[in-house]
């Protein structure tokens, strides 16, 4: 999504494109599901720190590091996934074939 300002309205308008101001309104309930990963891999990221401060084992800390990796790359699939259904298809649909080499891009950052 990109934000584009109407200079004679001050207006925003929301369009989906590709472009480095991007917003895409995401409804309450999905908004509320990545709130509560990030908010659970925060969890675990303050969990890290607190090991590392009781010295603990480096085994177990980077056990839980590979958890905190697994649990960023699932969000990133899941997001990955609205912006395949929402912004990819909406450009494609629309002819704009520069989403999908821009979604080739995006799932290899993933990887």
């Amino acid at each position: 999504m990109k934000s584009t300002m109407d200079k004679n309205t001050d207006t925003t308008e929301d369009v989906c494109v590709h472009s480095q101001l991007k917003k895409i309104p995401r409804e309450e309930g999905e908004q509320k599901k990545l709130h509560s990963r990030i908010n659970r891999i925060i969890g675990q990221l303050k969990g890290i720190q607190r090991m590392i401060d009781d010295d603990r084992y480096c085994g177990d800390i980077l056990i839980q590091i590979g958890a905190v990796e697994n649990a960023l790359r699932s969000l990133g699939y899941v997001v990955l996934e609205e912006h395949m259904m929402t912004c990819v298809a909406e450009g494609v649909q629309q002819g704009d074939t520069q989403m999908l080499a821009e979604a080739v891009e995006l799932m290899k950052k993933l990887t």
